[in-house]
């Protein structure tokens, strides 16, 4: 952890100073780096400071607060904003006038187009000076995007708070509170709420917790330490609200939906079954004849061999007397 203490002032000193200040993300900005941002503007507001918070891209999230970011580093000041949907040579002039104690702000379309609606005109203040700056998860000032190229003014002469954990940073800050080992910013970001006494209310919390579990992927991520459990203890403790995650069940043995039973129904008929080898019409196998007939005898059919007359043991005999006999020295063949 870089720390907080060194040469010049801390992140209590710096805040409690100033009255305003802004709170700028990096391009495309995770979770983690969202929830972080969000908690510290509402810790922040909360203690009575003039907070903008700045992203660039469009941070959509369901977080508490992140409904207060905005693409311009602007900061409430006495200067009247008045904003409303704009298309390119819609306007023909604008003008004013004085009416007694009532000042008179004239906008004229321009000819075929459309008259401004009143319910989409859009009032704020603006011109504020900024007191400090704080950035969150951007290793260096480029990573802001248009929020530091374009306002490089506002930069000079500012103190700034560097909130980091990425592998590489610039150390740009006034103040930089890095580790690089954090499993997430919105570790750091308790930190930082902690250094300045602040109370970590449940949207707070929440907002964190969320920042939390998205960065470790649910403790999963392999950064996960014993001081992910403790930020979550704490977390936990101050009222963080546990978003569900619904997942659909998966059944063991799917049923075929109607869908894929429409189509089964128009396939074509199912192949008959290949016959077993040893059916193979191609090849039929030979006919196995019993071990008492002789090579080259042909089997008769049984209807036949019942017609045959019988033979009687004598006339067998008789006949094998007429058959001549074959011998040898070894005895009869």
């Amino acid at each position: 952890m870089q720390p907080t203490d060194q040469a010049g002032p801390t992140i209590a000193e710096i805040v409690q100073k100033g009255t305003s200040g802004a709170i700028i993300l990096p391009l495309n900005p995770s979770v983690d780096a969202v929830a972080a941002a969000t908690s510290l503007y509402l810790g922040l507001t909360k203690m009575g400071k003039n907070i903008a918070l700045v992203c660039e891209s469009n941070a959509k999230s369901d977080l508490i607060a992140s409904d207060k970011i905005q693409p311009e580093l602007t900061t409430s000041g006495d200067n009247l904003v008045i904003s409303f949907p704009y298309t390119e040579g819609a306007i023909d002039k604008v003008d004013y006038n004085i009416q007694g104690t009532t000042f008179n702000l004239i906008i004229t379309p321009r000819t075929g187009q459309p008259k401004l609606n009143p319910d989409k005109v859009k009032y704020t203040y603006a011109g504020g000076i900024i007191d400090f700056i704080i950035t969150i998860d951007a290793p260096n000032l480029n990573t802001l995007g248009r929020s530091f190229s374009e306002n490089k003014n506002q930069f000079q002469g500012k103190s700034i708070i560097n909130i980091d954990r990425h592998l590489v940073n610039d150390f740009y800050g006034t103040v930089n509170l890095i580790n690089k080992t954090s499993s997430s910013t919105s570790e750091l970001a308790i930190r930082f709420l902690r250094e300045l006494e602040a109370e970590i209310d449940r949207d707070m919390a929440t907002n964190l917790y969320a920042g939390l579990t998205g960065a470790t992927n649910n403790f999963t991520s392999y950064s996960v330490n014993a001081d992910t459990f403790e930020a979550a203890a704490t977390l936990l403790k101050c009222g963080a609200l546990k978003k569900q995650i619904i997942r659909k069940p998966v059944p063991l043995n799917p049923q075929p939906q109607p869908q894929q039973m429409r189509e089964q129904s128009f396939q074509s008929p199912r192949k008959q079954p290949m016959p077993p080898r040893n059916q193979n019409p191609q090849h039929p196998q030979p006919i196995r004849q019993p071990a008492s007939t002789a090579v080259g005898e042909q089997m008769k059919p049984i209807d036949l061999i019942e017609q045959e007359p019988e033979i009687s043991d004598d006339d067998k005999n008789s006949q094998d007397w007429l058959k001549p006999k074959i011998f040898r020295g070894t005895g009869l063949l």
